[in-house]
């Protein structure tokens, strides 16, 4: 579909148990507070409500921020442009600098050496990858926006050490795109 900056791909949304972990991260501190809180049989104490009430705020602020960052996932092609939005981070890449003849629609099932490793500035769950992740097998930096390893576009950059990994829902669209400029 067309945008007025450029051309947008819809992203692949992370896996339903994606959502059910993070919601428990957030469940067991939450849980963990108030059994704290209230576990003294001190209800009337001023400054254990308050710091019950301040953590309370703390996880409830956390978890909106990473339900934010789980919805935004955004993938569009601008003139001379790719940029990506994952969760908390974005990513800019001029056209000229990915290696596109080497560009593929990848299985990281089969493709191990190109998994997300170590995250190094991102945010990671079982089915969602999103952020700087160094990759296995020393094949570089990756900025990840994974949500599905089945299809996952590698787009290798010319400098041979780094490289995009990508979950669009039709990942063929972008790579045609990238061969028409």
């Amino acid at each position: 579909m067309k945008a007025a900056q450029g051309q947008s791909f819809a992203v692949t949304p992370p896996p339903l148990h994606a959502w059910w972990i993070m919601a428990l991260l957030l469940l067991v501190p939450a849980l963990a507070v108030m059994a704290v809180g209230f576990a003294g049989g001190r209800g009337a104490d001023g400054q254990a409500t308050l710091g019950t009430g301040v953590a309370m705020v703390v996880i409830a602020i956390a978890g909106i921020a990473c339900a934010i960052a789980l919805k935004r996932r955004r993938v569009q092609l601008e003139v001379q442009v790719l940029q990506v939005v994952a969760g908390l981070f974005s990513h800019r890449v001029p056209i000229d600098r990915i290696d596109i003849a080497r560009a593929r629609i990848v299985d990281l099932d089969e493709r191990t050496e190109l998994r997300p490793a170590l995250k190094t500035f991102g945010m990671s769950l079982p089915g969602y990858h999103a952020g700087h992740f160094r990759l296995r097998q020393k094949l570089g930096k990756a900025f990840c926006l994974v949500t599905d390893r089945r299809r996952v576009l590698w787009l290798p950059l010319r400098d041979g050490q780094r490289q995009l990994l990508l979950s669009l829902v039709h990942p063929q669209a972008l790579l045609d795109a990238l061969h028409g400029r």
